[in-house]
């Protein structure tokens, strides 16, 4: 059976933003090694679109960023859209019951399976699915943008924390 874990980095107030702050080379490094090892991620569009960058090769690639894609690219994905049509290698577009196809998902596949961006983790927070939440705080104040949390944070228990890197403390929360 599967575990839903909702990672992402986040600054201290509170906010996510891929552009405005990124993850020093420890961190980079935990990222590879949890995407080699992750069973899959279901994505919702917007990520979805944006990690797509990782399907295609650049040459300016140093050996992080060509071991973070070839891990990307082996993980089965799915991605929840009503407006794709289509979904890139390795990757199934999820119907139109989603509740149903994350339940199945849940009790066929084996392992943590990642659950990408805010807006699917708070619906599928309110439909009781997320198993694990990981916040990775960075020291970065943001003032704005897109919260970690959609919706009002659900009553969570801290159950760990651990430094990684000089800048980043995952915080491991379970639902309370």
């Amino acid at each position: 059976m599967a575990t839903l874990v909702f990672g992402m980095n986040m600054s201290l107030d509170g906010y996510v933003d891929h552009d405005k702050f990124a993850p020093d080379p420890a961190l980079f490094h935990y990222f590879i090694e949890q995407t080699r090892n992750t069973a899959g991620s279901i994505y919702g569009r917007g990520l979805y679109e944006v990690m797509r960058y990782w399907d295609e090769d650049d040459s300016a690639w140093d050996a992080p960023l060509r071991a973070f894609a070839d891990a990307w690219r082996r993980m089965p994905k799915w991605v929840v859209s009503r407006s794709l049509k289509e979904v890139g290698p390795n990757a199934t577009l999820l119907g139109d019951d989603v509740e149903a196809a994350v339940r199945r998902l849940k009790t066929d596949v084996d392992g943590e399976i990642e659950v990408g961006g805010p807006k699917l983790a708070a619906s599928l927070t309110t439909l009781g699915l997320i198993d694990r939440y990981h916040i990775f705080l960075h020291p970065v104040v943001l003032g704005g943008g897109a919260p970690f949390f959609v919706d009002a944070p659900p009553p969570l228990r801290l159950v760990g924390h651990d430094a990684i890197g000089e800048n980043a403390l995952r915080l491991t929360y379970v639902p309370a």
